[in-house]
Order: structure tokens, then C-alpha cells, then sequence
């Protein structure tokens, strides 16, 4: 399962204050499903403009971009 970090300010709005998460998703767009599932309102929040990085890199087009379980 990959490992998710929440920014202190996701975490604290969606998801009670837990900052990092396990999914299990293959693409950014089923991680940020899988969060919406978990966290309603979170997809909004990351799909408006949000940067997500993999691995430390910043993608600026994220959501086909694949996550190794890893």
C-alpha cells in the first residue's frame, strides 16, 4: 500500500487530523476517490488546484500519473 501525506491543513479539515494515510490505489485519480470515500469533500479540495507529488516530484497534471505500492 502506498503511503499518503496530507498537508496539515487537509488533515485537519477532512480528515480529523490524521496526516498520513495507506491506500491502495493504482492512479492519482482512484487515490483521490478512495480519499473522497474515506474523507467527503477532500476530492473537491484536491482536484481544485491542489499540488500532489509521487515520490517527492510535483506533478502539475497528476491525475493518470501511476502509485506504486510502494
Amino acid at each position: 500500500m502506498a503511503r499518503i501525506v496530507l498537508t496539515n491543513w487537509l488533515s485537519q479539515r477532512f480528515a480529523g487530523g490524521e496526516s498520513e494515510i495507506e491506500a491502495s490505489a493504482g492512479t492519482v485519480r482512484q487515490l483521490i476517490a478512495e480519499l473522497d470515500g474515506r474523507f467527503p469533500g477532500i476530492g473537491a479540495e484536491l482536484k481544485g488546484g491542489m499540488a500532489i507529488a509521487i515520490d517527492g516530484e510535483i506533478f502539475p497534471d497528476p491525475f493518470l500519473e501511476p502509485i506504486r505500492a510502494d
